[in-house]
């Protein structure tokens, strides 16, 4: 037996698990299980990416300083306090590479983010899940979680897979009760489906305990490329710097994110077409008998009465080509997760789950 061993904790790990993408046996499959934009990037982003290619040969920015100035420009941050990163999945694992280690606790909740828990053993700290109120994070519930020993805490807000989130001014609250050595990551990757609402932007300047995260990977539908992004206190952005790979972005994902993030209109469309589909699609499985939270994401999260129920459903859904995912390791056994796609899609999802309650009876 071999005597090279990973660091303590590496090996109880789960590993992530993404959305599955093919049915054996089904061709013209409908993904709906990674909460991708159906519509994909504008055609200024695919233009930008086609362009890319005359300069493969030439290493890119370390700084990534056009990207900070378009994303500093169009959401009016400070660019020198925004960070770039190979999605915001590398942000949020750079964070605890920084603030925790062994002995250090990092609190999240028990919907989230499969990679804030994995990112935390990763480092050699102990995760610690916060139960949430009815699928919704309870600020009370993590701040009695706190302990001498909290580092960080991460919340996504809007959540996922729950699609819920809470309002500015409790966030505002929880960032302000926090102990004093405690930072919180507002975990952004789906803010840019809700109307009117910064991400937690206004809370990073007001305070020096919190740090935003966001992502190319949804609403600007750039999920291949992995580009991510934060924005924080000065002092943080530092650090996160210190330890980020010179080039971790390409220069094909540099540019293609900049054309992404100035394409305003299309992000607006994609949007509207979101909020639209999302709404039909909820009220049309409500009538089947499968309820769902308000979601403000760009996804729902279908209930049913059982585990057996939502695993028979989603079995089903295969065999009709419509691929959506089990949120079980989500402590979701009885939900399965719907990505609002295109209307046909939605139509056809709807009209198949239907069936499936009608012979189910």
């Amino acid at each position: 037996m071999t005597k090279i061993k990973p660091q303590p904790g590496i090996l109880d790990i789960s590993p992530y698990v993404g959305g599955s993408s093919k049915v054996d046996g089904v061709e013209n499959v409908v993904k709906l299980s990674s909460n991708e934009n159906p519509f994909g990037p504008s055609e200024a982003a695919k233009e930008a990416f086609r362009k890319a290619g005359f300069d493969l040969h030439r290493y890119p920015s370390t700084g990534h300083e056009k990207l900070r100035a378009a994303i500093g420009e169009v959401h009016g941050l400070d660019p020198e306090r925004v960070i770039c990163g190979v999605g915001s999945d590398e942000i949020l694992s750079l964070l605890c590479q920084a603030y925790a280690g062994p002995g250090d606790e990092v609190i999240h909740t028990e919907h989230g983010f499969a990679i804030y828990k994995i990112s935390a053993q990763a480092n050699g700290a102990t995760p610690v899940e916060v139960r949430e109120r009815e699928r919704v994070t309870d600020v009370d519930a993590i701040l009695a979680a706190c302990t001498k020993q909290t580092k960080l805490v991460f919340i996504a807000n809007p959540n996922n897979p729950t699609g819920t989130m809470i309002g500015e001014a409790e966030l505002g609250r929880l960032a302000e009760k926090l102990p004093k050595q405690v930072l919180l990551v507002v975990d952004g990757a789906y803010a840019e489906y809700v109307e009117n609402y910064d991400g937690g932007a206004a809370l990073v300047d007001m305070r020096d305990n919190v740090v935003m995260t966001r992502t190319f990977s949804k609403l600007y539908g750039l999920g291949g490329l992995r580009v991510g992004w934060g924005y924080g206190p000065a002092h943080v952005i530092d650090v996160l710097n210190r330890i980020r790979g010179p080039f971790n972005l390409s220069t094909a994902a540099l540019v293609t994110a900049e054309a992404a993030v100035r394409d305003i209109e299309w992000a607006a469309k994609c949007r509207a077409d979101n909020t639209r589909l999302r709404a039909w699609l909820a009220e049309a499985l409500a009538e089947k008998g499968v309820p769902s939270d308000t979601s403000t994401a760009n996804f729902i999260l279908a209930r049913f009465a059982s585990q057996d129920e939502a695993e028979a459903c989603d079995e089903y859904l295969k065999s009709e080509g419509l691929i959506v995912r089990r949120v079980a390791g989500y402590n979701l056994p009885h939900c399965l997760r719907i990505t609002i796609g295109d209307e046909p899609s939605c139509r056809r999802v709807a009209h198949a789950i239907g069936q499936f309650k009608e012979g189910a009876r």
